[in-house]
């Protein structure tokens, strides 16, 4: 097949492609999975950390006549941390749910929405010598991109999965905390992803590709 026959049939950005129920209903579930997981994050290290709770605590119990220690009073807002992180390791269990839906996906899908098929389309059409160029180059990094975000999001379910179960796994502290430490991490690569992600979309809907969210509900099947 030449660039010739290629461009006519490509003539359409390849940003509109097809995506199906099952794909459409596991990107938005995996978007809120992934919000409550931040969300999560950032209560805990703001209105929920502890030191920064002990003397609140204190002023509270005073009120009522009870008199604390900081290590007392650190314990109570501690418990509170620990619940939200309870919460957090909930949607992480959620999360690894979703991941293996998406495997389960990419065996019932057409084949031109499977990942590995994306990605060969991808590297075709960057091949192709003529005006949209410059489109093709982009739809082939935003693909390696989505690779990427892929490899990001299995790390950092294995490595949560790891904290979750790495004390009944007999893991020693210092793996546990080689563990975290990656998660940690990963999670501000993701973090990066999301903003990248989020900025390429506006701009795309406010330049010449306007519909990719709406494709992203709709499917762009008409």
């Amino acid at each position: 097949m030449d660039a010739k026959t290629d461009s006519s049939t490509l003539s359409k950005s390849p940003f509109y492609s097809q995506h199906s129920l099952l794909l459409r209903i596991w990107h938005w579930l995996t978007f809120l999975f992934i919000m409550g997981s931040i969300v999560t994050v950032l209560v805990n290290s703001t209105v929920l950390s502890p030191r920064e709770n002990i003397k609140l605590v204190q002023e509270q119990l005073q009120k009522k006549g009870v008199t604390v220690t900081d290590e007392q009073a650190f314990a109570v807002s501690h418990e509170y941390e620990d619940k939200m992180w309870d919460v957090h390791k909930l949607i992480g269990f959620g999360l690894a749910a979703l991941f293996l839906f998406r495997i389960l996906i990419e065996t019932v899908v057409p084949s031109e929405e499977r990942i590995i098929n994306k990605f060969r389309k991808a590297k075709e059409i960057q091949r192709l010598n003529d005006n949209n160029k410059t489109e093709y180059t982009h739809y082939l990094r935003v693909r390696l991109t989505y690779s990427i975000f892929f490899l990001l999001l299995f790390c950092m379910i294995l490595t949560g999965l790891g904290m979750a179960f790495g004390r009944d796994l007999g893991f020693s502290r210092d793996i546990f905390r080689s563990i975290k430490n990656f998660h940690a991490f990963i999670q501000y690569l993701i973090y990066a992803f999301i903003v990248v992600h989020l900025v390429g979309v506006i701009l795309a809907e406010n330049g010449k590709l306007k519909g990719i969210v709406s494709g992203m509900i709709n499917g762009n099947k008409h």
